[in-house]
């Protein structure tokens, strides 16, 4: 059984037995997941694809992998995220095609309540995130509850993402913040290897 989680209204987040029961199965396949070989590709995206509610072609997750539901997640095409990745997914969190995670990454969902004996009680509120195309997100980023962040957009390590982010621009920071456009002069800010140059591989 699959229980829709309200959005963006005060739930009983806690102490709810169908949630949790979700959750249980969601963690016996993440469980699952992290025991495989990391290089077993053929085995990771048979659990994926029972975990996930959508998944693109040529998606890799690092492991560890943890999420909540699992099924609220959308991954588009040519998706990766480095190791230990968490996703508690009340609400849906839908990537776009070509984003890219880094390490200790964390997208959530939930908010609990402010007032301490709602907290206690296990009120919460779910609220989704949406990855645009082409996204970068840096090590150690959190993404809060309702942020969007939009096509091409990079995302510095360490930022708390708390509001969302336009498209196009570079953003970091606690509280992340917009730094700057991205423009066609960072194409060149390092030195391009000589078999770029010339079209072919890079070899070592």
């Amino acid at each position: 059984m699959k229980p829709k989680v309200p959005i963006n209204c005060f739930i009983q987040g806690c102490y709810n037995p169908e949630f949790e029961a979700a959750i249980a199965i969601a963690k016996d396949k993440c469980f699952e997941y992290n025991k495989l070989n990391p290089n077993d590709r053929e085995g990771q995206a048979k659990i994926l694809n029972t975990l996930l509610g959508k998944m693109g072609k040529e998606c890799f997750i690092t492991p560890p992998f943890w999420c909540d539901y699992g099924y609220n997640i959308e991954v588009g095409d040519y998706f990766y995220s480095n190791h230990n990745m968490i996703i508690t997914d009340g609400a849906k969190v839908t990537f776009g095609d070509n984003v890219f995670v880094a390490p200790n990454c964390c997208f959530t969902t939930a908010e609990h309540a402010l007032d301490a004996e709602q907290r206690k009680a296990g009120i919460e509120i779910a609220k989704p995130i949406t990855i645009g195309n082409n996204v970068w997100i840096g090590a150690g980023s959190t993404i809060l509850a309702g942020v969007t962040i939009g096509d091409n957009s990079v995302i510095g390590a360490g930022s708390v993402v708390t509001k969302d982010i336009p498209k196009g621009v570079i953003a970091v920071g606690v509280p992340c913040r917009v730094q700057r456009e991205i423009t066609e002069q960072d194409k060149y800010k390092y030195p391009m290897h000589e078999s770029l140059r010339d079209n072919k591989p890079i070899t070592y």
